[in-house]
């Protein structure tokens, strides 16, 4: 049967170079997939704000997941029906998986004390500080510090130390998440479980099968790359390929970042040949 191809991508060190957070190698294969009316969903740990400006910059009008899965934003019209259990915000419709950042800010703050030296949490960077750190512009850095749904830390402790902290927030109630900077502290959501809410959507408004091909470098990935139906690993310059844990076809792309994030999409989607991941998942064009 034909199904309807479903891109979900992280942003950091996926779409966007790990070093200096440009596409630009993946022009070319965004383009095409515009063309051929396949939708690329950005399911990142970025901000809302953040997000909102990256979508206008890549030319991006598809809905879009923000902090790990903690939130869908759908733009206002892009499907015919408004999805159930969304509500109105701007001109998005908001899907919300957890509680705001201020219920994890106050479980930091009432049991966090004791590791206060081991890490540095976002809600105490200011935007100087967080680009010395990433190397953002004083622009975007601006736009990742306006959080909404978990606050990420920067850990500087002790690995044992680490665990103990993870340990310690997991039994009051958080999850954690590794991303590839910062440990994020929030709810029990994750990418993997937003994608396939939003796949599901897309499958109910357009009436037919979907498939997802999701694409990440790192193991805050891993939710989503196992819970699609064709996970691509993009090489990192900083880390290993993650360990996968998936029946589900996967490959390795041998670039880093948008090099190696369109090298995989053309393999997979652009190419003709029957060998193509695709091909044997069945898919057809949108």
């Amino acid at each position: 049967m034909t199904t309807r191809p479903l891109i979900f991508t992280d942003i950091d060190g996926t779409l966007l170079d790990h070093f200096d957070y440009s596409f630009s190698h993946a022009i070319e294969v965004i383009e095409a997939l515009n063309e051929r009316k396949i939708p690329i969903i950005a399911n990142t740990s970025k901000t809302f704000a953040e997000m909102e400006k990256l979508q206008q910059t890549i030319g991006f009008n598809s809905p879009f997941i923000s902090e790990n899965g903690a939130a869908i934003y759908i733009p206002i019209g892009y499907f015919d029906q408004q999805p159930p259990d969304t509500f109105t915000q701007g001109y998005y419709w908001v899907k919300e998986f957890c509680q705001s950042r201020e219920y994890w800010l106050d479980l930091l703050t009432q049991h966090a004390q004791a590791f206060n030296d081991d890490f540095i949490g976002f809600s105490s960077l200011s935007v100087e500080a967080l680009c010395e750190i990433t190397d953002l512009s004083p622009d975007n850095a601006k736009l990742a510090l306006i959080r909404n749904y978990a606050e990420p830390v920067l850990w500087q402790g002790s690995e044992a130390n680490k665990q103990v902290f993870i340990e310690l927030m997991t039994r009051v109630g958080a999850h954690i998440l590794q991303g590839g900077r910062f440990l994020h502290v929030g709810g029990d959501t994750d990418k993997g479980k937003a994608m396939q809410w939003l796949a599901d959507v897309y499958s109910k408004q357009y009436n037919t099968p979907v498939t997802t091909i999701a694409l990440g470098d790192s193991g805050n990935d891993n939710a989503m790359l196992e819970a699609a139906d064709l996970a691509i690993q993009i090489k990192s310059p900083v880390h290993e390929f993650p360990s996968l844990a998936t029946k589900n076809p996967s490959i390795k792309s041998s670039e880093f970042g948008p090099k190696g994030w369109a090298e995989c999409i053309k393999q997979t989607l652009l190419s003709s040949s029957a060998e193509s991941p695709v091909k044997q998942l069945s898919l057809g064009g949108a």
